[in-house]
């Protein structure tokens, strides 16, 4: 007999319950935003940065506390200003990193009008003070800051602006030399009315760094080369203190060292005899003789000098080597940049760091005149600290939005312009 076949009880649909990853996608996307991985450039750059900075402060008590002392500061004066500049900038610098290219856009025009009214105020009223026979200090409110600082950064901002907008029109002269030799030169027109000569010549770095590297022909750059070179020297043979700075780095009047040493032959002398007496390991952290009132600038211009003495010739090559490490760092960003404004401003932020370090360490060594510029993130100076980190949150912003050269993101994933194309699926 037939098995009938029994009539199945139908089930009850069990309610759909979400997947628990789609629960709330708005909070996993923003906590994918806040944590997601950084680029390699970017961890490279924010890591040699904040070491230079430690370092600088490590450097800066050893070199000033002798002079912070005799200034009724205390041993730790100096040092806990450059610090309280340091806790600002750092912070500063992150959050600055935080930015989209679009808002350097916007304030590109805005930073460098204030910039250069702020330096007006310096050579044109009386609120300028003048230090070392250069005027390029303000006071306002009882705080002295230099408005050059501000000055190189209004322009690395608003060079990359200004070039990425005529990119296709650089081989007219008119849109080169009329907006960036027009509006920049006359920036640093300001800061060479007052006197300093050695942050005109890095600015005129920026200046001729940005146009090579947005790819202005050199026979383009060759006329305002020339008649930038040409007003240096005007300038320098203009002031005494100047030609006796020149005339000190030519020997003269510095070989005799059996009377009394000039003034203008002291620094120097002091500096390369620190740099001797450091040998290849260095007499040791904290024990340097030159910064007991011997070297003049031993904590801001001449603190290579202390880096020398007391960590010796190593020392001096892991400072030297750090500052290869982020020019290298600058390189990839560079590299790895789709958008001519970041790539401008990130070389004219390289050109402005590296060249200022060559240029502090080269006097020190004598190979330049002493033109008073201080070493990037290590010497001491809160003005030029603050304008040095900010400069480097710039091109951290950069590095955050533009892929790695390997072709992939911030996040990690690979970027889509990186693809070599759509792939075909088999079936």
């Amino acid at each position: 007999m037939a098995r009938l076949p029994q009539a199945r009880t139908p089930r009850t649909a069990a309610p759909h319950q979400p997947a628990p990853e789609a629960h709330n996608p708005a909070t996993r996307i923003h906590l994918g935003r806040v944590f997601k991985a950084e680029s390699t450039s970017y961890f490279l750059l924010l890591g040699t940065t904040l070491f230079l900075v430690a370092f600088g402060l490590v450097m800066v008590l050893s070199s000033s506390s002798v002079d912070s002392y005799l200034e009724n500061a205390g041993f730790f004066g100096t040092v806990l200003r450059q610090g309280g500049f340091a806790a600002v900038g750092v912070p500063l610098m992150l959050f600055v990193s935080r930015m989209p290219i679009k808002f350097w856009q916007r304030v590109a025009w805005p930073t460098l009008i204030i910039a250069c009214l702020l330096q007006c105020l310096v050579v044109f009223t009386p609120l300028g003070i003048t230090v070392a026979g250069n005027t390029n200090w303000l006071s306002l409110g009882g705080v002295q800051f230099q408005p050059s600082e501000a000055i190189k950064l209004a322009l690395v901002i608003w060079l990359g602006m200004i070039l990425s907008q005529k990119q296709d029109l650089l081989d007219d002269w008119r849109h080169v030399y009329i907006p960036v030799f027009g509006v920049g030169g006359g920036s640093i027109m300001l800061v060479l009315i007052g006197g300093d000569l050695g942050t005109v010549i890095i600015m005129a770095g920026i200046l001729f760094g940005a146009l090579f590297f947005a790819g202005v022909r050199l026979r383009m750059l060759a006329l305002p080369l020339l008649v930038g070179t040409v007003a240096g020297v005007l300038v320098a043979v203009s002031s005494s203190n100047r030609m006796t700075r020149i005339l000190s780095f030519l020997n003269t009047g510095c070989d005799d060292h059996t009377g009394t040493i000039s003034a203008a032959c002291w620094q120097p002398l002091h500096g390369t005899w620190a740099l001797a007496n450091g040998g290849i390991f260095g007499v040791g952290l904290g024990n340097s003789k030159a910064k007991w009132s011997w070297l003049p600038a031993a904590d801001n211009d001449y603190i290579f000098a202390i880096i020398g003495e007391e960590l010796g010739l190593i020392g001096a090559i892991v400072v030297l080597g750090m500052f290869i490490l982020l020019a290298f760092a600058f390189l990839r960003i560079m590299r790895s940049s789709t958008s001519v404004q970041a790539r401008v401003s990130t070389a004219a932020v390289m050109v402005w760091v590296i060249g200022q370090a060559l240029v502090n360490i080269g006097v020190v060594l004598g190979v330049f005149p002493v033109l008073g510029v201080p070493l990037p993130l290590v010497s001491a100076g809160g003005t030029a600290l603050l304008s040095t980190l900010i400069a480097i949150g710039i091109v951290l912003s950069f590095a955050r939005a533009h892929p790695d050269p390997a072709g992939r993101t911030p996040g990690g994933t690979e970027h889509p312009a990186a693809r070599p194309g759509p792939r075909r699926v088999s079936e």
